[in-house]
């Protein structure tokens, strides 16, 4: 049970939340919330509540490791009502009054340049971790250049037959992810689709972060980013000048 009052925008997303679930009430919807989450329904806890748990709570399926499912098929409408239902509990119909400043890559565009995936859950900031995160966002970086070019909702993660594959498919095309934290065999699944981890425990706006990976980029990279960048062993730190 919660120990404060829910604020008012909590109140609003279960509110609609409810709606958008068939045949469900606010106070059942508070009620299978509560089973998921400890303490106070808060945005933060309502921010990492993921389709699976939700279905859970309503005692329809369960999940097993790797995130298979068993128990009751569900059709295709009651999944889009469970996932519209998650998209309104994190706010995120909130965030698409603010949408991110994309801008398409175009052939061409760009040389000698980096994409990376950005485990995030909120604007352009990393503070995701790799297997429960909303999104990623997918950056182009080169020297002197950094475009916001996708984002990629990682919510049907929940619904497919292997987590850790579904959102490694999604960043496929990125050698480098950044991520608050991530675990070790899905790490390892990372690694083995040629996608380097950088785990930055702390997270914060990505652009400054990428920033600092730029002044890398053009001075001296450290041999793993090196290896990424297509630089040889003995240009790696005598003579190293970033192409741009």
């Amino acid at each position: 049970m919660t120990t404060q009052p829910i604020s008012d925008e909590v109140a609003i997303r279960i509110a609609l939340a409810a709606r958008a679930l068939p045949d469900t009430s606010v106070r059942e919807l508070i009620e299978a919330l509560q089973t998921n989450i400890e303490g106070d329904l808060t945005e933060e806890a309502l921010g990492q509540l993921t389709v699976t748990q939700l279905k859970r709570s309503f005692g329809n399926i369960y999940e097993v490791d790797e995130g298979e499912w068993e128990g009751e098929e569900a059709d295709n409408a009651d999944i889009l009502a469970f996932k519209e239902a998650v998209r309104i509990l994190w706010g995120e119909q909130e965030e698409c009054e603010h949408p991110l400043p994309i801008e398409p890559l175009q052939a061409g565009d760009m040389p000698n340049s980096l994409r990376i995936a950005v485990a995030s859950n909120t604007q352009e900031k990393l503070d995701g971790h790799f297997g429960s995160c909303h999104r990623y966002l997918i950056y182009q970086l080169s020297v002197d250049e950094m475009k916001l070019i996708d984002v990629r909702s990682a919510l049907e993660a929940d619904l497919s037959d292997s987590k850790n594959e579904f959102r490694v498919a999604l960043i496929k095309d990125c050698p480098l992810l950044y991520v608050m934290s991530i675990g070790g065999p899905a790490a390892a699944k990372v690694v083995q689709a040629n996608i380097y981890p950088m785990k930055v425990e702390q997270g914060g706006e990505i652009r400054e972060i990428l920033a600092d990976l730029q002044r890398a980029i053009a001075t001296s990279p450290p041999p793993w980013l090196a290896k990424i960048l297509g630089v040889g062993a003995d240009q790696r730190v005598k003579n190293y000048r970033a192409a741009s």
